[in-house]
């Protein structure tokens, strides 16, 4: 079956999600999770990427971005896999395929729809059962949008900057979004769009 080509628009975000081969893990201990978010810093700089939201799961990554100019987002995803997974091989001895196939895409063209995926994606140790809150898990981008530890390379989109004045506000205000679970639609919505490719609008 052919492929479905990845449809990618300037300044419009981008859910990615990565997979390990065989649903394998793909990070091991905490060296992995620094080398891989150093690496996610490095590539957004060298690529204009804006980073908004990000989770490294056990077996899987999960990032919300933004590209000027949509063929970097490929370079971006590129240049993190050229580092890690000769850094991976060499650390373990592993060979062979670390990822399974291409990394999935979509669209996110829904305003309404954008704070849903940032959500979505940081409460995954949550559904996995990995930890009891998001805040309590440390390789996501929870706590810096919550206003509890900055990260540098994380960039606030327009629609995350309306939720307040101030960084102080919209942090509170963002974090109140996570007192109560994301509805199953909701979650089964954005679930599928990845899986698919198809754009939430």
């Amino acid at each position: 079956m052919p492929r479905r080509p990845r449809t990618l628009m300037p300044n419009v975000p981008v859910h990615i999600v990565q997979r390990g081969a065989s649903r394998e893990a793909v990070f091991f201990e905490d060296e992995d999770y620094k080398a891989y978010a150093g690496w996610m810093k490095e590539a957004a700089e060298a690529y204009d990427i804006a980073i908004h939201a990000f989770v490294l799961m056990t077996n899987h990554i999960h990032i919300l971005l933004t590209a000027q100019n949509p063929e970097n987002v490929g370079k971006f995803m590129q240049h993190i896999g050229r580092r890690y997974v000769p850094f991976i091989n060499h650390k373990y001895g592993h060979s062979g395929s670390l990822w399974e196939g291409r990394y999935k895409s979509n669209l996110v063209q829904s305003e309404c729809y954008f704070l849903a995926v940032m959500r979505y994606i940081e409460l995954n140790p949550v559904r996995a059962n990995m930890v009891e809150q998001a805040a309590h898990y440390r390789w996501s981008s929870f706590r810096h949008n919550s206003g509890l530890k900055p990260l540098s390379f994380i960039t606030p989109h327009p629609i995350f900057n309306m939720l307040g004045s101030d960084t102080a506000t919209r942090s509170s205000n963002y974090l109140s979004m996570f007192e109560q679970h994301q509805n199953s639609q909701e979650i089964n919505a954005i679930r599928n769009a990845w899986q698919t490719g198809r754009s939430l609008v």
